[in-house]
């Protein structure tokens, strides 16, 4: 999808009060799990990996190291990437559009200052996944989706150590989107079992979610992650 048209909504006539209800669409289907790699992916973590994928349901992984090589990320990001896809689990790269071409990765995310979902799509491809950090802002979700993104992702929801964040959105920003655009939309930031129905509930497509998994026991987390989104 390239455009976001407000007139013609794939999913069929919506009520006119729905976005200001706050409340999920069924019509997009269930929520899914979306997994965000440790800053450390050495030593044991494709054991863990792979333990997290086969424990439940998950749709994408996103591979996040910083302060690497491209050289020595790529080293990294391989064997993860059998992984993922020996299970038909989407491979994203983080930040880095060369990185992902490099690998052939089904996709990449892209936070604000990353570069431009037309330049991703230019160089990855027409069947590449394109997500977009959009943080708290409806304006910047709508320029994404207008650019080309496959999905548009919105937090920090709650606080977090994973990375430094200066936006905290309300979940009504999810119902908003998904009464109005087709492109998906993910939640993300401090998000655990305990916290994520209401995320659910408002209409996140995905909640991405890293420390809650891989803080603990990896397989335990995905199921209680999977059994909230069935």
């Amino acid at each position: 999808m390239t455009d976001i048209d407000t007139n013609e909504d794939p999913l069929g006539p919506l009520d006119p009060g729905f976005a200001q209800r706050f409340e999920r669409d069924e019509r997009r289907g269930p929520c899914q799990l979306y997994l965000i790699s440790p800053l450390d992916v050495t030593g044991v973590f494709a054991d863990r990996l792979a333990r997290a994928l086969d424990a439940g349901s998950v749709a994408a992984f996103q591979f996040r190291v910083k302060d690497v090589d491209q050289h020595a990320a790529a080293k990294l990001a391989e064997p993860l990437q059998r992984i993922c896809a020996d299970r038909e689990v989407a491979f994203i790269v983080n930040d880095s559009i060369s990185l992902a071409k490099r690998l052939g990765a089904d996709g990449v995310h892209l936070g604000q200052s990353d570069g431009d979902a037309r330049e991703a799509r230019d160089v990855l491809g027409p069947n590449a996944q394109i997500g977009v950090t959009c943080h708290d802002s409806r304006h910047l979700a709508m320029e994404a989706g207008e650019a080309g993104a496959d999905y548009v992702a919105f937090g920090a929801f709650y606080p977090t150590t994973t990375k430094q964040t200066q936006h905290a959105p309300e979940p009504s920003i999810m119902s908003w989107w998904g009464a109005l655009f087709e492109i998906p939309c993910v939640a993300i930031g401090g998000i655990t079992p305990a916290n994520a129905s209401p995320l659910i509930a408002a209409g996140a497509d995905f909640l991405a979610v890293s420390n809650a998994v891989w803080g603990g026991d990896e397989a335990a987390a995905v199921r209680a992650f999977t059994e909230l989104m069935d």
